[in-house]
């Protein structure tokens, strides 16, 4: 046992390291902390005492991050051999405590939720634009961090969008590295490589394949042509987002209800992600308050939807007019190889359902050949979930 005469009991003050321990030696060290299953299994009761806090692991833990424009999702260990997905909306908001008048910072779900008229989301656009929106993101992250206890001793790998603002990436940088975790690593790769990467399914495949990748984010369209993990073709247009469809939603409500409702974005986007469906969509009813009193109860038949086809034939003309012939001028061979295989979609648009096969279809149609379109299980996690496994290789290739 390192730093240890023989003998001696082990305490959390003289081992260093607990792979160097005995099983018996553990056992021992179990007694001395009640949440510790003594009985357990070795590497179980490392785990334990772990969790702790006493005592450090001397590998990094592998830390997925996306930092997104509407939602953070973390991806960390859980340790039992899986992982823990943590999310939450990318907002944040100030009050003034009661009894001492200290600021007091409330962020995601709970903020939105209880302070609708102030909560600030400062990644709107992206990235950071600007010392204020990168100081405010800081300031989300760190809450977000310490109230899921995520590991110092950790490997970050971070997405990023395939925004061409260099400030912007700088400042989301300053954003992740300011935070108290990837004392070891920290690296980014683009948000649709690592969302590729579980909806190819287990494993790294994605760095391994020749295909194409279309990011369906609320603040841009992305389309990447991957070769082996390098990004030979990328392409983003701020004019197809989810962003605009909430704004659409928004307006056609308003249209549909005869100018009598009048909803905002948070809203829009709500209606969005609860009804929108390209399977078995049905209308929908929901109350407003008047601002004389009293209530109005309305139905929605259309807004929703003409949003959403109008959004599939806008990303399935960017892909097939703009996108596509770029990558057949710069790299033929690429293009067709990757047309032989799926193409991937990822990002939170993904999560509406049907929206996959729809995009299979048209894209079908528009091209005049059979596309395979597939998408990740969760859209939401799966820059995260993949940015994690980029970090769990690095980990274990030591490369930090």
């Amino acid at each position: 046992m390192s730093d240890q005469n023989s003998g001696e009991i082990p305490t959390p003050g003289n081992v260093s390291n607990l792979d160097d321990l005995t099983y018996s030696e553990l056992r021992q060290l179990a007694t001395q902390y009640e949440e510790v299953d003594g009985s357990a299994s070795s590497e179980e009761i490392k785990e334990q005492l772990r969790a702790t806090g006493d005592f450090a692991d001397d590998d990094p833990q592998p830390v997925g991050v996306k930092l997104g424009s509407t939602r953070t999702v973390v991806v960390a260990p859980d340790g039992k051999g899986g992982t823990n997905i943590h999310r939450t909306l990318t907002c944040l908001a100030t009050y003034e405590d009661a009894l001492t008048g200290e600021e007091r910072v409330l962020y995601g779900d709970q903020a939105a939720t209880e302070y609708p008229d102030r909560v600030q989301y400062m990644l709107r656009s992206g990235l950071p634009q600007d010392q204020r929106s990168t100081e405010l993101a800081k300031q989300f992250f760190s809450a977000f961090i310490a109230s899921h206890d995520l590991p110092e001793n950790s490997a970050v790998v971070y997405a990023i969008p395939a925004l061409e603002n260099e400030q912007g990436l700088e400042h989301l940088k300053d954003v992740i590295e300011s935070s108290n975790i990837g004392n070891a690593l920290i690296r980014s790769y683009p948000e649709s490589l690592c969302a590729s990467i579980p909806a190819m399914g287990d494993g790294l495949r994605a760095i391994d394949d020749i295909f194409i990748a279309i990011n369906m984010g609320s603040t841009n369209l992305e389309a990447s042509a991957y070769r082996r993990g390098e990004q030979v073709t990328r392409y983003a247009t701020g004019a197809v987002t989810g962003n605009e469809v909430d704004r659409r939603i928004a307006s056609y409500v308003q249209e549909e209800t005869q100018g009598r409702v009048n909803i905002d974005r948070t809203t829009a986007r709500e209606y969005k992600e609860q009804y929108a469906d390209f399977v078995s969509f049905q209308s929908f009813t929901d109350v407003v308050q008047q601002p004389g009193g009293g209530a109005h109860e309305f139905t929605i038949e259309d807004s929703v939807m003409d949003a959403m086809e109008e959004y599939v034939d806008s990303v399935v003309d960017e892909v097939a007019n703009n996108f596509l012939p770029r990558v057949a001028n710069d790299h033929m061979k690429t293009y067709n190889t990757a047309l032989e295989r799926p193409i991937v979609l990822t990002g939170g648009m993904v999560a509406v359902r049907g929206i996959t096969e729809e995009i299979e279809k048209r894209l079908s149609a528009e091209l005049q050949r059979e596309i395979d379109v597939i998408g990740p299980e969760d859209p939401v996690s799966a820059a995260a979930e993949g940015a994690q496994r980029i970090a769990a290789r690095l980990v274990e290739q030591e490369a930090y």
